[in-house]
């Protein structure tokens, strides 16, 4: 007679546990690939969705642009990209650039004073918190000392820096930067920022070379718009203890 395998609570337990955490990965897997999948592109996506929900399209634009301002929990969503491509989208004569424009700088400068608003009112509880799935411990720290080293300029500089673009308002709360400071450096920076990309989708989206190449050109712009962060990293890593 054969001996039949016995599983205990213990075995039991244990599939169970490798099974979530393969399920888990798999899950995680699958929303990264969708992710850069309407990343890469973003232009057809955005297209889909100007037929499918119409007006509404301003609605889910201003809201991107809002979360990704206005959340320190955000800051993966596509920020220099998704405007180029909107203002592309606008020259097909689907969107109103002038009204985008202004809907997506509004966004911009509520997003930012949500954000400086909520770092003010949390304060010094922020050094307490630790690197967790919703917040970017590291991230924070880098912010906070370029903006410690770089002051009120952050806040013009951080809109064409993705990441920092969600944590520099919010650690200017933290640090209790004056709001009648804080909000006029915010227009200014919010207002170059939506401005340039924008119109720079709306006049060179559609040229047929960057139109059949426009993955590249997305790649590109979230590329340049990275290097920044890279080169101080590097910097921070060849810095002597």
């Amino acid at each position: 007679m054969g001996v039949k395998p016995v599983v205990t609570a213990a075995g039991t337990t244990s599939c169970s546990i490798m099974a979530t955490s393969i399920l888990r990965r798999h899950v995680f897997m699958d929303l990264l690939l969708h992710f850069v999948d309407i990343i890469l592109h973003l232009d057809k996506r955005l297209a889909e969705w100007a037929v499918q929900y119409g007006p509404w399209i301003y609605v889910i634009l201003f809201t991107i642009v809002f979360c990704e301002t206005g959340l320190v929990i955000a800051p993966f969503l596509p920020g220099d990209s998704l405007l180029f491509v909107a203002g592309g989208l606008a020259a097909t004569g689907n969107l109103d650039i002038h009204l985008l424009v202004f809907l997506l700088f509004c966004a911009a400068v509520l997003g930012d004073n949500l954000n400086y608003w909520i770092g003010r009112y949390i304060g010094p509880r922020v050094f307490r918190w630790e690197q967790s799935r919703w917040f970017n411990r590291a991230a924070f720290d880098k912010t906070h000392a370029y903006f410690e080293h770089h002051g009120g300029k952050t806040i013009i500089i951080a809109r064409f820096l993705p990441i920092l673009r969600s944590f520099a308002p919010f650690v200017a709360g933290v640090a209790k930067m004056d709001w009648q400071r804080f909000l006029p450096l915010d227009i200014l920076g919010g207002a170059i920022w939506i401005g340039s990309l924008t119109y720079a989708g709306y006049f060179f989206a559609n040229i047929p070379f960057v139109r059949s190449n426009l993955s590249f050109f997305i790649l590109g712009i979230i590329g340049v718009s990275l290097l920044p962060l890279v080169f101080a990293w590097f910097k921070s890593r060849n810095k002597p203890a």
